[in-house]
């Protein structure tokens, strides 16, 4: 069973979330009603009891979040594995700010879980390279953090 570390984002977890973190944002489909993860980057912790998401404006997790608030948030590292659950609201759209078309999605925390197995440390933090042109890429991730970070 998975450990309650909180009912707020930690320190470390606060941390590591001020700036463009690999996480994964579980929600559910609105079609099938079944569990959806997704990889997002964009997003940002204003303090302990919220987040911040930016995603596409045609992301299926947009209907997702609508038709069910409850998501779960997966962030690997600093040294364990946990799941913040909250309960999210599509609360920009369109995220102002940026140069491509992007809704925000701001999710309540309810709780904070340690859910790594026993008897284990992550020693290596997922880490990810963009693809495409490296000026656009900085320069549209500058963009979308100060929307994030404004609202």
């Amino acid at each position: 069973m998975a450990e309650e570390v909180s009912k707020t984002l930690t320190d470390k977890l606060m941390n590591k979330l001020q700036g463009e973190q690999f996480v994964l944002l579980a929600t559910v489909d609105a079609e099938t009603g079944t569990p959806v993860v997704n990889a997002v980057s964009w997003v940002y912790a204003p303090d302990g009891k919220h987040l911040r998401v930016a995603v596409g404006h045609r992301s299926r997790m947009i209907p997702n979040v609508k038709t069910t608030p409850q998501v779960t948030v997966t962030v690997i590292g600093p040294d364990t594995t946990y799941s913040i659950v909250g309960k999210a609201r599509i609360s920009h759209e369109p995220l102002e700010g940026a140069q491509i078309k992007l809704a925000g999605i701001e999710i309540a925390v309810e709780a904070v879980h340690n859910v790594m197995f026993y008897g284990a440390k992550i020693v290596e933090e997922p880490r990810y390279v963009k693809t495409y042109d490296k000026e656009a890429a900085d320069k549209l991730d500058r963009q979308v953090m100060e929307a994030l970070k404004r609202w």
